[in-house]
């Protein structure tokens, strides 16, 4: 039987009002957790009791997982209160779970659902800390012995591993440096020999305090042949798929800190008065709300897209999810630290109203890397773009309008059907182009779009002239320029198609235009095409007047603006 799902507003409402401080999961309390490093009981045991372990089952196991931009908005209210509860309590789930529900056989998947929709907890033990990132270079090895294999070496910093259930591991398996070295293996903690591994110490780490990072030393420990997962010497094309929907969802969850850093200076500048008017009628601080709004709507417009194209263009959300768990985390952390100019001294402090603002600042630029960083995702970026300069870009059909209307409910995610290169078929620059031709003629859109549309035209030939040893993961500077480029313009596109075609009944605001010139002004200026001096007093005026009326009402800064506890 399929588990209902929890929704994000039922979470938040279990959760409660974070400012009120008889509230047993405020703000205050998560800070008390974060100071003792350790996460909030409290907490814990409120996901537990709501379920939220069925959140990462896929629903025909029993589960609750369909629409992966429904799993992200329903974390986004974890990591609005504690993104080391969001991660190490929650995420982690999806993060171990990927590659099983990507390649596992349905014994290792009924295993897996149990286990989560047990309450229990998972990890995903990929990484190791001599290498990061590089998991060809993982060192732990999985040697054949009798009808199973012996497990051997270290896998550090992995959140949540000395608690888990269940572990997905990836080990070697060949003795080459190639693509097909290493294999994934499903754990059942419960099962394994306890005399032959160990836990190493904990990490500790200046944000995310409470997550528990630790590791986990191997030593010839046994494992069935029934627990590897998928064929042998498929692990990197199998973390390669799952890592598509774990770097969507995760980016766009963590919007959810954000909101809680706007909504604390939102308040401080409605109640901090300064020359006999609040500050928020000061030129500085009306421009810092707008442009936090406005960053935090584009944000949502690239992750959102990227979580549904993993349902409807399977084909092409190797480039998109990776070019959202780039630039999605930049613009979170420059607004964050263009809202601290807001709050001042304040931004400093531990506690009191605004010690949540100080955490968060410091938790971000954590949970950006949480299984996997900038770099990485660039590096995943650049090989690629040669190929859709020449093949796809101006050639495209644009997105499907179902892309864009999020809330819409969606078939399941099919994850074998998912490429580890993307097509050349690229369809958000398709629709970037088609809004660009709609708008030509619009006095205020029209010319943002003609420079949208030089720019992919000058990155187009930019590409072509890319020298092959600039092409490949280890480019430099040139490369990641590019990647960075691109992923501004599909950032773009993803507004553009939100913009065109979502319906919007039940909020007129995103049916104007006011955020959409908005936010096309801040993705030109970051491309080097600012336009010219002076202020659009209108459209920051709408902002505003959005921005404050859901901060009175309340209700979410993210496009779904959905009611709040």
């Amino acid at each position: 039987m399929t588990r209902t799902a929890i929704t994000a507003a039922a979470l938040d409402a279990v959760l409660g009002d974070p400012a009120n401080p008889a509230n047993p999961l405020s703000h205050d309390a998560f800070l008390a957790a974060d100071e003792q490093g350790d996460l909030l009981p409290a907490g814990r045991a409120a996901l537990e009791a709501a379920g939220l372990g069925a959140a990462f089952v896929p629903r025909e196991l029993g589960g609750s997982l369909g629409e992966m931009d429904g799993l992200a908005r329903l974390l986004r209210p974890l990591f609005a209160r504690d993104g080391a509860l969001a991660l190490g309590h929650g995420a982690i789930n999806l993060i171990a779970s990927a590659p099983v529900w990507t390649a596992g056989s349905d014994a290792q998947r009924r295993q897996l659902a149990e286990t989560l929709l047990g309450g229990h907890q998972a990890a995903g033990a990929y990484t190791e800390l001599a290498t990061g990132h590089d998991l060809v270079r993982s060192r732990v090895r999985a040697t054949a012995s009798g009808d199973g294999f012996l497990l051997s070496g270290r896998k550090e910093v992995i959140n949540n591993v000395s608690r888990a259930h269940a572990v997905t591991v990836l080990a070697r398996t060949g003795d080459g440096t190639g693509s097909r070295d290493h294999s994934l293996f499903l754990l059942d903690m419960d099962a394994v020999e306890r005399g032959r591994l160990a836990f190493l110490p904990r990490f500790r780490t200046a944000g995310l305090r409470a997550m528990h990072l630790s590791g986990v030393d191997f030593r010839d420990c046994p494992v069935p042949a029934t627990a590897m997962v998928g064929e042998p010497g498929t692990a990197l094309e199998t973390v390669l798929r799952a890592f598509q929907v774990t770097k969507a969802v995760l980016t766009s969850a963590m919007l959810g800190c954000l909101d809680t850093q706007l909504r604390l200076v939102t308040g401080f500048a409605r109640e901090r008065r300064l020359y006999g008017a609040p500050i928020r009628e000061l030129p500085l601080v009306r421009s810092a709300l707008a442009d936090a709004f406005t960053d935090l709507l584009i944000a949502d417009c690239l992750a959102t897209t990227a979580c549904r194209a993993l349902h409807l263009l399977p084909r092409q959300t190797s480039v998109y999810a990776a070019a959202a768990k780039y630039l999605v985390p930049e613009l979170v952390q420059d607004t964050s630290g263009d809202l601290s100019v807001v709050l001042g001294a304040r931004s400093f402090l531990r506690d009191g109203p605004y010690g949540s603002f100080q955490k968060h600042a410091r938790d971000i630029p954590v949970a950006s890397l949480a299984h996997m960083g900038a770099t990485p995702c660039q590096a995943v970026l650049v090989p690629q773009l040669p190929r859709l300069a020449r093949h796809g870009w101006f050639v495209s059909e644009p997105a499907p309008a179902e892309l864009f209307r999020f809330g819409i409910p969606l078939p399941d995610a099919d994850l074998g059907r998912l490429d580890i290169t993307a097509s050349a078929d690229d369809r958000l620059m398709g629709t970037l182009l088609a809004a660009a031709d709609t708008l030509d003629g619009d006095p205020r859109l029209g010319p943002l779009c003609r420079i949208l549309r030089d720019e992919l035209a000058a990155l187009r030939d930019a590409c072509a002239v890319l020298p092959p040893r600039e092409r490949t993961p280890l480019t430099g500077p040139a490369g990641f320029r590019l990647a960075e480029r691109y992923a501004l313009l599909l950032a773009a596109a993803a507004c553009l198609g939100i913009w065109f075609h979502s319906d919007h009944r039940d909020d007129p605001f995103l049916t104007e235009t006011a955020w959409l010139v908005s936010a096309l002004r801040r993705l030109t200026a970051r491309l080097g095409r600012p336009l010219s001096p002076g202020t659009d007093d209108a459209v920051t005026d709408a902002l505003l007047r959005e921005l404050l009326a859901r901060h009175d009402r309340p209700r979410a800064f993210d496009l779904e603006g959905r009611r709040l506890w």
